[in-house]
């Protein structure tokens, strides 16, 4: 079955940096894109990135994240990773790793919460 576990959450200052995991089984995961999405409290859930490298590599970032985030895919060792720079507090969010293998699953997800 597909599994998605995500880490590397944490608390961080305004300005700081991290980098989130997700690490995947349960499906060929080099055919599949993979994404991140996050959720603040009483928000909905917005995407974050967006990474297909199945015939050269694109990503695909949500406003919130372009410029200060970057997503990456090792197929070799099934993870997607988020590093997240220049964090600021409306960044606060659980994070969630997905795909879609005929429907779409989540991981557990990872607080990340920035403040000072």
């Amino acid at each position: 079955q597909v599994q998605l576990v995500e880490s590397g959450g944490g608390l961080v200052q305004p300005g700081g940096s991290l980098r989130l995991s997700c690490a995947a089984s349960g499906f060929t995961f080099s055919r599949y894109a993979m994404s991140w999405y996050r959720q603040a409290p009483g928000k909905e859930r917005d995407l974050v990135a967006i990474i297909n490298n199945t015939g050269g590599t694109t990503t695909t970032y949500g406003d919130s994240a372009k410029g200060r985030f970057t997503i990456s895919k090792d197929n070799a060792k099934n993870t997607v990773y988020l590093q997240m720079n220049s964090l600021k507090p409306e960044d606060t969010a659980v994070y969630y790793c997905s795909v879609f293998v005929r429907y779409r699953y989540w991981g557990q997800g990872t607080q990340v919460t920035v403040s000072s």
